[in-house]
């Protein structure tokens, strides 16, 4: 069997699996709706000054960096660590499959269930926060490869989580202390001259601050202000840290052979 053909078989078989768990479709899809319902139709912007004082488009990049950073982080560091619990790491070098091409495997499931949820969260805020983005192909495009990339970045992290962490709480609750904190501190919901003038360049640590910058140059910002630079430089450093994380992450998979 060639290694595209073991890939979408490893593919076919995690699709699979997450249709199986109702639990993690129910929080795939809706949890972001509720952030969504909550900041976006609730609490709404507000032109006088505070927390959401941008244009509704602003905190687009945000809405989708719920889907982008916690799904990924969760859900492949709770595979590795169950694979771990388990032993399958044992079963499956007794097959062709190799430790990178099964993080290939997990990584497109993740790129396929977080494009769909990416998809329903953006018409949902559209439809609720009026928010205006730039229409076309070049933004569509740009927009898609912004999530892929962005997926494959935080699919390598969580494939870390599960290898480092003691257990599958283990890697929620390492999950959630890291994401939680990059939500907030990215350029995703807090502008930065909200935050103190000696934490701005700490922004520059995260690698969701590439995805929010990129994809506010690429849907928000007007092109004639120079918003294709930042959207082509943001990418390129959210490229180069997908490969690096995924590499990383492929390998400290558990080692069998």
């Amino acid at each position: 069997m060639s290694a595209p053909r073991r890939v979408r078989a490893s593919f076919r078989a995690g699709w699979h699996s997450f249709l199986r768990r109702r639990t993690a479709v129910f929080f795939t899809f809706f949890f972001p709706l509720i952030i969504v319902v909550i900041f976006g139709a609730l609490v709404r912007t507000e032109p006088t000054g505070g927390l959401f004082a941008e244009d509704p488009g602003y905190y687009v990049p945000g809405y989708l960096a719920v889907v982008v950073l916690f799904t990924p982080l969760s859900r492949v560091g709770s595979e590795v660590a169950r694979y771990r619990e388990s032993n399958r790491f044992e079963k499956l070098a007794t097959t062709p499959l190799s430790r990178s091409e099964w993080l290939l495997a997990q990584t497109l499931v993740n790129v396929v269930v977080i494009g769909l949820a990416a998809l329903l969260l953006l018409a949902l805020v559209l439809l609720l926060t009026g928010a205006e983005l730039l229409v076309g192909p070049t933004a569509l495009a740009a927009l898609v490869a912004y999530v892929v990339v962005g997926v494959a970045l935080f699919c390598g992290l969580g494939a870390i989580l599960g290898s480092l962490a003691g257990s599958q709480d283990g890697v929620i609750a390492a999950s959630n202390s890291i994401a939680l904190p990059l939500l907030f501190l990215s350029e995703t919901f807090v502008p930065p001259e909200m935050l103190p003038a000696w934490f701005r360049p700490a922004m520059g640590l995260s690698p969701l601050t590439y995805f929010s910058r990129g994809v506010r140059a690429a849907t928000f910002d007007p092109i004639d202000a120079g918003a294709v630079a930042p959207a082509v430089s943001n990418f390129a450093i959210l490229v180069a840290l997908a490969l690096a994380f995924l590499t990383i992450g492929a390998a400290t998979l558990p080692r069998t052979d």
